[in-house]
């Protein structure tokens, strides 16, 4: 195959997967998030719901796995591909035939299962990503990637609220189980195969399974002896003041990770050991973590509830939101990315990083606004019926200007701080454990995301929605004062010398 033709073909399999990789997310999360809304789920549990996306933060505990294991006949990262692809196709199936209020603790328990099989997967994409692409290539293939990524979460968190409206919820989750059955099939067809450079760590494997167990086995003990320690203490896991109830949550994770991490090293999970090792051996690891953390926090606390804000908040129907929010919102994405490549031309990585998350902090601005002023304070325009086939409008539809503009300032935004902080996490791969370390940055960057939704929940209802975005705002700060005190070390990270007056 000529070369430009098999680079072609790595790059086409890479947007591909970056859809793959973004469709489940939105499925226990925004789109989640509109069906335990219009199910009538009060808006303190929508929060505590977020929860489910736990193992999106955990994901660098089993890729050493992934990394360490061969399933037979497809390699490694195909293998894997195949394995997540059509567990989770099912796994979605399975879902769509429960109910939020009938069924909730199966109902959260299949979400948790759906977001479990979501990670291991990003996992293994982020993997056959690194592997599959030349150098020269990852800058553009991690492009392609995000938009793919976009794509995916389109589709599922926005053009499945217009289905909803059509067909119902139940039906919109059977869809998305066909169509990773369809990512599945790609997979095992079209995905160009990866070469010697993707072969297993060399270690014992009997010895990394009874790591991983003993990293389980510490996992589960820290987070029941922080329940027992807060009981013993007088508290009520079941308390009606959702502090408390959120009080147990955190202190379950701050006592489960040591001891999970504790016992790992104990009893010899190699590979997850060695890929610790080399990634902290690398100059301001620790800050980046923190920088990590932090960059997407202000983003990552507005958008947990911007679906329940929009259709409970501001009585947007389910359709309004998605119309607004992803068919016109994916035209936006795309500008912001094109801009943000166009921009990092230019800018160096760390240039690009604080503008980028100065720009992402400051659009919540943007639902501030609608917070106070209210849906129809700038007018709006009618949206004429329209049939694509796939998608259908059949009433005429009032947008609102001011939710457009709301909407507008996250997508293009977000969409470059994203671009930029996708450069920084492949920058900071050592490409020997290219699985182990990306999980572990990316399940980093999603403890914002994951973490903040309880909290969110509560500060929603405490403070109310004006008072709730401005938090958003400065949460963002800490994020962007980051970016400027390591501004050496990240320009040493590219090989930038530049120096900033």
């Amino acid at each position: 195959m000529p070369s430009s033709l098999a680079a072609f073909h790595r790059l086409f399999a890479v947007l591909v997967l970056g859809f793959a990789s973004g469709l489940p997310l939105s499925l226990t999360g925004q789109a989640m998030q509109a069906w335990l809304t219009v199910e009538g789920v009060d808006i303190a549990t929508i929060g505590f719901l977020g929860l489910v996306g736990v193992p999106y933060t955990f994901k660098f505990l089993w890729a050493p796995l992934m990394d360490r294991f061969e399933p037979p006949f497809l390699g490694r990262r195909k293998g894997w591909l195949m394995a997540t692809q059509l567990v989770m196709a099912a796994t979605l199936w399975w879902m769509s035939g429960l109910s939020p209020q009938g069924a909730p603790l199966a109902f959260a328990g299949v979400a948790v299962l759906v977001a479990f099989l979501s990670a291991s997967q990003d996992v293994v994409i982020d993997a056959y990503r690194t592997d599959v692409l030349a150098a020269h290539e990852r800058g553009l293939g991690g492009s392609l990637a995000v938009f793919g990524y976009r794509v995916g979460m389109i589709l599922s968190g926005g053009i499945a609220l217009i289905w909803a409206e059509q067909w119902g919820w139940s039906r919109v989750y059977e869809i998305m189980a066909w169509i990773m059955v369809g990512a599945a099939a790609f997979s095992l067809l079209a995905t160009p195969r990866v070469g010697g450079a993707s072969r297993p760590l060399d270690s014992d494997p009997k010895k990394e399974l009874l790591g991983f167990l003993a990293l389980l086995s510490g996992v589960l003990a820290g987070a029941f002896l922080s329940r027992w320690v807060l009981m013993g203490l007088g508290l009520d896991p079941e308390d009606p003041n959702k502090w408390i109830r959120l009080l147990f949550v955190l202190a379950g994770i701050a006592c489960a990770l040591p001891l999970g991490g504790w016992a790992a090293r104990r009893v010899g999970f190699e590979t997850l050991n060695r890929s610790l090792t080399t990634y902290f051996a690398q100059p301001g690891a620790w800050a980046f973590l923190l920088l990590i953390v932090l960059y997407k926090l202000s983003d990552a606390f507005a958008g947990s509830l911007t679906t329940p804000f929009l259709i409970k908040g501001m009585a947007f129907t389910q359709a309004e939101v998605g119309i607004v929010n992803k068919i016109i919102g994916i035209w936006l994405t795309i500008f912001g990315a094109i801009l943000a490549g166009a921009l990092m031309l230019r800018l160096s990585l760390y240039r690009a990083l604080l503008l980028f998350g100065v720009l992402q902090m400051l659009a919540n601005f943007g639902f501030y606004t609608l917070a106070v002023l209210g849906r129809g304070a700038w007018g709006g325009f009618t949206l004429e019926p329209f049939d694509w086939g796939f998608m259908a409008i059949l009433q005429p539809a009032e947008i609102d200007n001011l939710l457009m503009f709301a909407i507008a300032a996250e997508n293009i935004t977000s969409g470059m701080g994203t671009a930029a902080f996708v450069a920084l996490l492949m920058s900071l791969c050592n490409q020997r454990y290219t699985a182990t370390h990306y999980a572990l940055l990316s399940a980093l960057a999603s403890i914002g995301r994951i973490y903040v939704s309880p909290l969110a929940g509560v500060m929603a209802e405490s403070i109310g929605w004006p008072a709730f975005f401005v938090m958003a705002v400065l949460l963002g700060v800490p994020g962007v004062y980051m970016v400027w005190r390591m501004r050496d070390t990240i320009r040493a990270l590219t090989g930038n010398e530049e120096k900033r007056p």
